[in-house]
């Protein structure tokens, strides 16, 4: 009798935790499909956006079109985090990203900003690649109604456009007849004849290429060589990014004046303000 007690009051626990994770992904989708009415930033990107208050919310709130979310393989999960020592069963790659943006993009008439540009959801996979591929890869079906497909190598573009990072199996995806997203190159892919809808953009480490850290003005032959960064990534209808920027509005700027699609931050609110400003003038 004790051990059927102990067993009723396990399960009845188990039954709270699952509720309560429901109750809370629920939550998330409704603050989404909800949201606070801010004009879109196109070249605004949240780097760990995980790590914010309120996952992907907060970007939304300040105008970000493009976020970035590190995914582990766990027990056939994917769950976000940028260690693996911190994972934590209820945040899902589809709670705090792929479920509040479906319902974001179904109350703002087809887009994630109604009338905006598309948005872009970079997922790094920290875990093996190829594994971590293919339970993204039936994951992200389940959403295709929202996102960029490409069929036999044509692309249909949606609302949201996923890029994977990171451990990148780029034999595997560019191997799928249908697929719901693309790869991130590097700056020594800028010359690659890999077409666009397999690689739509190209990010590296800013201190990898360019000293200038935002003090004094950039020296001549490091804007050159942004530029011309710039200009061989468009060439190929590839967006470019650099991670590892300071926080820094010299460096903002510079990266903006050379066209630069999007610009790499955890200053969420410093970057809006600073783009923000820039459109006023």
């Amino acid at each position: 009798m004790h051990s059927f007690h102990g067993y009723r009051r396990g399960l009845a626990q188990a039954m709270l935790a699952v509720a309560s994770l429901a109750a809370v992904s629920a939550a998330r989708v409704a603050n989404a499909a909800d949201p606070v009415a801010v004009s879109p930033l196109p070249a605004a990107h949240a780097h760990n956006d995980y790590e914010h208050a309120r996952p992907l919310l907060d970007a939304l709130d300040h105008g970000f079109c493009s976020v970035e979310a590190d995914i582990y393989l766990v027990d056939g999960k994917l769950l976000v985090a940028h260690n693996l020592k911190d994972v934590k069963p209820d945040r899902t790659l589809e709670a705090l990203y792929l479920d509040p943006l479906q319902a974001r993009v179904k109350t703002g008439g087809g887009s994630v900003y109604p009338g905006g540009p598309r948005f872009t959801l970079l997922i790094d996979l920290k875990s093996d690649g190829p594994k971590t591929y293919a339970v993204l890869s039936k994951t992200l079906a389940k959403y295709a109604d929202m996102l960029s497909t490409v069929r036999a190598g044509k692309l249909q573009p949606g609302a949201v456009s996923v890029v994977i990072s990171g451990n990148r199996p780029m034999k595997e995806v560019a191997a799928q007849e249908v697929r719901y997203a693309g790869v991130d190159g590097r700056m020594t892919d800028l010359d690659a004849d890999t077409p666009a809808s397999l690689m739509p953009m190209v990010s590296d480490n800013w201190a990898s290429h360019f000293r200038w850290r935002g003090e004094g003005e950039i020296p001549a032959p490091e804007r050159a060589k942004l530029r011309e960064f710039v200009e061989k990534a468009h060439a190929r209808d590839r967006q470019i990014r650099f991670w590892n920027i300071p926080a820094n509005p010299a460096i903002w700027g510079e990266l903006s004046t050379a066209g630069v699609d999007l610009i790499n931050t955890d200053d969420l609110a410093g970057l809006e303000k600073y783009l923000r400003s820039r459109e006023s003038k």
